[in-house]
């Protein structure tokens, strides 16, 4: 099968583009993987409370928390190369910003199913 990625979205080291990016991850931190395992580990930790907050701005109709919490997960998902995390978490941040979260529900699981994918990643770079 062959992969297309459209408008110059390649990704720019082999196996990147989903989940984790480990040269450019490893680039971030200065090539440092115990540093690197820390902010795994940071970023693992937080990541439960962030999607609670986002369940509980949209509940609250409270857009603006919903783009600020969107906004730092997907910042600090963009330190791992998470492509896909960080996607789905701009996507989440426009809504806030349009102040519109009709589609909250599908963009959240869309962002809890590529989270998934990169905690498994990730877990797998603090294991080893």
């Amino acid at each position: 099968m062959e992969v297309t990625f459209i408008g110059g979205m390649e990704p720019k080291h082999p196996g990147a583009g989903d989940g984790l990016d480990r040269k450019a991850a490893l680039d971030r931190v200065g090539g440092d993987v115990d540093l690197l395992k820390d902010i795994a580990r940071v970023f693992l930790d937080d990541c439960p409370r962030s999607i609670e907050e986002l369940r509980s701005a949209a509940a609250r109709g409270d857009c603006p928390a919903v783009e600020r919490v969107a906004h730092g997960l997907k910042g600090a998902a963009s330190n791992f190369g998470a492509r896909r995390v960080v996607a789905a978490g701009l996507a989440i941040e426009q809504m806030g910003r349009a102040g519109k979260l009709d589609d909250f529900a599908s963009a959240l699981a869309t962002l809890e199913a590529a989270l998934a994918a990169l905690r498994d990643e990730l877990e797998g770079l603090i294991a080893s």
